[in-house]
């Protein structure tokens, strides 16, 4: 199935039936309205920025300045634990049991990256105490030339590679990008004064051509009532040099009317804009959500920008080629290539992305992999060729929330002090699994490495979240409209831990290096473990080796975002994505949540945990 950027095809009818009779996709596509297209957008120049630094000290228990963002995954149907002691709603029946992986020490280097204290105390200036409570955390994390950098949430950092010391930051995004705070808060004679909304952060170093990438999704805010409303935009931030704590240029793309018609209007927002590189392009895949409640689908995007016009390109405007209209995209990942690797050159370049296929928030056994071919051509005239193709694979499904082990809960004691009888309200949190859309793509020999989180069934207890993981082979034959990609499956399996008790791996992610050495990061949690930053070693071969903690955690999840006095019920959000890449070396970073012994500010108490390890 292929489509390009300068004609228009019209596809009839596509229906895949699962082969293990688990998932059944069917859609009907017919008309100009659902053909896939593409258009052009301008990218804007912003500003020169350096990343600053700076905290403005501790804040009273009565703090209740909070904020999650829209929050998409509330439409999609999801199994969630009742009680403490009751499983997940989830069918038995063709659940993937997985044998289980051991827990044993490991050799690594590792530091405590960003918590939610940097994050809400972060700012100086015009920006001091201006940052809100925000879970989940989401982990953006980019490594190369000796730096460390770390964006999560509207927060961002650089570290030191070689002892992880802090270099730059903690800095607000908001500050960094050039906007007005996220809010000022009121005083004895001023209201409250809202600014734009931040979140989705992304990173990336491009070893080849020494340069880092940030990327960020941004709704507008009114500023008298906080209400989410238009424009919305992608930023885009590309380090002047190899430093990232010296210059960068940012970039605004305006998607606020970029959504697929045939889902319904916009005014939309870009969540969750996933993103990666081949020799000559800069991707970047938003879905488009309605900015208005509830946040409706309104189709995937996928952005195709020449990389050298962002490094080098003068003000005002870059180009981004915009595909929409994918049939079955959903949450597309680009694939990026660690240091020293080999992009795909064939087919006037090559950017590979997948994307998994449970639209229906059951199970599924099938990834799309797809193909952007001739990108190349972005450097001068665009002349881009879009192509997918479905690849059976081992079966995934949506996970369940997973249990906490007990312990210390100053937020909920505070609660319970305020509201009472606010213990009876609350109880220990749940933390949200996520969902099972791809988190990570990595071309590294050849191959696409990625995974996912997915339900799985153990040996010795009931359902609970595991990762999934896939190695492809992709392949691209024709050429022009007659372009189609193919992809076979190399190896393919799961990392859970097996025991009695409700122990769980959730949010993984997949670093590689050029030499084909893998580690799959991933937060481990569940009865037996407070929050904690885990990996296990990966090969093309023999699969997914025992597990690792590199962060354990030492209390229990204790944020504002399960609690019923900030409108949820017994879950916690989680960041929705980790994220492990390889350096110039061919050791592989990882940044993962976790709960650390680490100061906090009452409202809630994430840490963020960037671990290295030689694969």
């Amino acid at each position: 199935m292929s489509f390009r950027t300068k004609k228009r095809s019209t596809i009839a009818v596509l229906a895949i039936a699962s082969m293990a009779a688990v998932a059944l996709l069917a859609f009907t596509v017919s008309g100009a309205a659902q053909s896939p297209q593409s258009s052009k957008s301008k990218i804007r120049f912003v500003r020169t920025s350096v990343i600053k630094g700076g905290e403005t000290g501790d804040l009273p228990a009565t703090d209740f300045d909070v904020a999650q963002g829209p929050s998409v995954d509330s439409n999609f149907p999801k199994p969630q634990l009742s009680g403490t002691v009751q499983f997940a709603r989830v069918p038995a029946d063709h659940v993937p049991t997985a044998a289980g992986n051991e827990i044993v020490s490991g050799s690594f280097f590792s530091f405590l990256g960003l918590t939610h204290r940097d994050q809400r105390l972060s700012g100086t200036g015009i920006y001091t105490n201006t940052q809100f409570n925000i879970e989940p955390p989401d982990q953006g994390l980019a490594v190369g030339n000796g730096f460390v950098v770390e964006p999560v949430n509207n927060v961002l950092a650089v570290y030191s590679a070689a002892d992880g010391s802090l270099l730059s930051g903690p800095e607000p995004l908001n500050e960094f990008f050039g906007l007005p705070p996220a809010i000022v808060r009121a005083t004895a004679t001023t209201p409250n004064v809202f600014g734009p909304d931040l979140s989705d952060p992304r990173a990336y170093f491009d070893s080849s051509t020494g340069h880092f990438f940030i990327t960020e999704t941004e709704i507008g805010r009114d500023p008298n009532t906080g209400a989410l409303m238009s424009p919305a935009q992608l930023f885009i931030a590309v380090s002047q040099t190899n430093d990232p704590t010296g210059s960068w240029n940012v970039f605004t793309l305006d998607i606020t009317n970029d959504g697929d018609g045939v889902f319904g209007s916009c005014p939309c927002f870009g969540d969750q804009p996933l993103i990666g590189a081949d020799q000559s392009g800069f991707y970047i895949s938003p879905n488009a959500f309605t900015i208005s409640t509830p946040h409706f689908f309104r189709g995937t995007q996928l952005y195709a920008i020449s990389k050298s016009a962002l490094i080098t390109g003068t003000p005002p405007s870059v180009t981004a080629v915009r595909f929409h209209n994918l049939i079955f995209g959903f949450s597309i990942q680009p694939a990026a290539v660690p240091p020293g690797g080999s992009f795909e050159t064939g087919n006037g370049g090559t950017e590979y992305f997948v994307s998994s296929l449970d639209f229906t928030g059951t199970l599924a056994d099938h990834l799309a992999v797809w193909a952007l071919t001739n990108t190349s051509s972005l450097d001068a005239t665009p002349d881009l060729h879009l192509s997918f193709q479905f690849v059976t694979t081992e079966v995934y499904g949506m996970p369940p929330s997973s249990q906490q082990k007990p312990g210390p809960t100053p937020q909920l004691d505070v609660l319970a002090t305020l509201f009472p009888p606010g213990r009876n309200q609350n109880h220990l949190e749940l933390i949200d699994s996520g969902d099972d859309r791809i988190k990570q793509v990595t071309f590294a020999d050849g191959k696409l490495w990625t995974g996912l989180t997915t339900v799985v069934k153990t040996l010795e207890g009931p359902v609970r979240s595991g990762a999934a993981w896939f190695i492809l082979s992709p392949s691209v034959n024709g050429s022009g409209d007659n372009t189609q990609v193919g992809a076979m499956v190399v190896n393919q399996g799961y990392v859970s831990i097996n025991s009695p008790n409700q122990n769980n791996v959730i949010y993984p992610s997949i670093g590689v290096n050029s030499s084909g050495k893998g580690v799959m990061a991933f937060s481990v949690v569940g009865q037996d473990f407070f929050p904690s930053a885990g990996y296990a070693a990966l090969d093309e071969v023999d699969g997914a080796g025992p597990i690792v903690i590199s962060g354990p955690g030492e209390a229990p999840e204790d944020g504002f975002s399960g609690y019923v006095q900030f409108g949820a019920f017994r879950v916690a959000r989680w960041g929705d994505y980790s994220a492990a890449v390889a350096d110039e070396d061919g050791n592989i970073w990882m940044g993962n949540e976790m709960i650390p012994n680490a100061p906090r500010v009452i409202r809630a108490n994430w840490g963020t945990f960037i671990t290295k390890v030689i694969p």
